[in-house]
């Protein structure tokens, strides 16, 4: 089954930028939609950013939409999220996150199959 490590987590000042990466590994991302997805404590997982891997259509977050790009790189099964001009509320645990399934509302998590641990970004 494929893993999912997510890394690039740092604390960074507000208007900064950051870059997270999710490497896979026993599988690749040729899924039908691989994400982005953030937690904040005792609150609900949310979604960030999602990719098709067909065709490369992307979706945001309102929260996040034109500040942040997800984009995938298959020959090195690995997707990233550029993040820039963070915001205090952009802090939370970010996961990666693949389904296997056609997923008709991307930026849900309850349709995908595989999660990474998560890595953590603080924003002051």
């Amino acid at each position: 089954h494929v893993q999912l490590v997510e890394s690039g987590g740092a604390s960074v000042q507000a208007g900064g930028s950051l870059t997270l990466s999710c490497a896979a590994s026993g599988g690749s991302l040729r899924d039908y939609c691989i994400g982005w997805f953030r937690q904040y404590p005792g609150k609900e997982r949310e979604g960030v950013a999602a990719i098709y891997t067909g065709d490369g259509n992307t979706f945001y977050a309102g929260a996040v939409k034109g500040r942040f790009t997800i984009s995938k790189d298959n020959a090195k099964n690995t997707l990233y999220l550029q993040m820039n001009s963070l915001k205090p509320e952009d802090t939370a645990m970010y996961f990666c996150a693949a389904s296997t399934i056609i997923v008709h509302a991307p930026l849900i998590p309850v349709d995908y199959d595989y999660w990474g641990q998560g890595t953590q970004v603080t924003v002051s």
